[in-house]
């Protein structure tokens, strides 16, 4: 029959009815609601719905066969769950946070710059101030570029220029130093860090037999000057050691070794005390006053001895009389 429907009943048969079927469902918050369905001519058959009700679930173990686990819901009904990749992968993966941590909340950018600028390394200040690795290296390129900068510069003013010889720089003289010891330029570790001064400190760490030595130089870019700030960066300039207090030997640990040593005990002799020898001294003879001159307090200057007395014992009087 044209224009009719057919409609499940309870008992599963189809009733045909000029009514056009909506399906719907009626919700105690919203009432009574129906889907409209336009439909010329439908045939339906019985209809069945699910519900699904969401169930907490606990891990109960592994199956003996070590490829699920066991699960269990409150009513103790059992379920089995295969361990799979994507399984493996959900556990494992990294709990993601959207809020901060307080360190990184605190510690900003200009703060990471900064810190990074006065010599501080990546690694150090990560692990110093609780911030990731990632987040500090984000923008730490430009500073160690800035870093690498001043090196090369200082690197290249000139210490040393003589006429007819092509001009030495710093690097060629500490170069100078090393490499006739056998320390390569690949041995070498340069730094360099910022004042708050604006000037800039430059440091060398190369080895040497006690393990490693350091170099320190202060450096002005504005004066084109470098100044040594300890004995290693004076030597480094072919300058002498710093003067030690009671001319105590230099460190060992300050010093480059070429030479091995074959004693490591050496037998010291006291020497005996040299005879304190005191330069003659040249003095004045003055007559002392009579009894009479202290008697009345009056006395006259005393006579100051001539040349020839000091040189000769002889006064000009007894010259004459011979």
């Amino acid at each position: 029959m044209a224009g009719l429907y057919r409609v499940p009943s309870r008992d599963g048969s189809l009733i045909p009815t000029a009514r056009k079927p909506r399906i719907g469902f009626r919700s105690p918050f919203l009432g009574q609601q129906f889907l409209p369905l336009r439909l010329t001519s439908l045939l339906i058959g019985p209809l069945s719905v699910t519900i699904a009700i969401v169930t907490d679930l606990r891990f109960i173990g592994k199956t003996p066969d070590g490829v699920s686990v066991t699960l269990a819901d409150t009513n103790e009904n059992e379920f089995t769950l295969r361990i799979s990749d994507s399984l493996r992968s959900a556990i494992n993966a990294p709990r993601l946070s959207s809020v901060p941590s307080q360190d990184d909340a605190n510690l900003t950018v200009a703060e990471i710059q900064r810190r990074l600028r006065a010599g501080e390394s990546a690694q150090d200040l990560a692990q110093e101030s609780g911030t990731s690795i990632e987040k500090i290296e984000r923008f730490s390129g430009p500073i160690m570029q800035e870093r690498s900068y001043i090196i090369d510069r200082t690197h290249a003013i000139v210490m040393k220029k003589e006429l007819g010889e092509d001009p030495q720089t710093l690097y060629d003289m500490v170069m100078s130093r090393l490499l006739p010891r056998g320390v390569g330029e690949d041995a070498l570790e340069w730094s360099a860090w910022r004042h708050h001064d604006g000037t800039w400190s430059m440091s060398l760490s190369y080895p040497n037999n006690d393990g490693h030595g350091d170099a320190v130089w202060h450096v002005d870019l504005s004066r084109n000057a470098v100044t040594a700030n300890d004995e290693n960066a004076r030597w480094m300039m072919g300058e002498q050691p710093a003067p030690h207090k009671n001319y105590e030997r230099p460190s060992p640990a300050s010093q480059i070794y070429t030479e091995t040593l074959t004693s490591v005990h050496t037998e010291v002799r006291e020497e005996p005390d040299a005879e304190i020898r005191e330069t003659p001294r040249l003095i004045a003879i003055r007559d002392e006053p009579d009894a009479a001159a202290r008697l009345d307090g009056v006395t006259g200057r005393a006579k100051v001895p001539s040349w020839d007395e000091i040189m000769f014992g002889k006064t000009t009087t007894q010259e004459e009389e011979n």
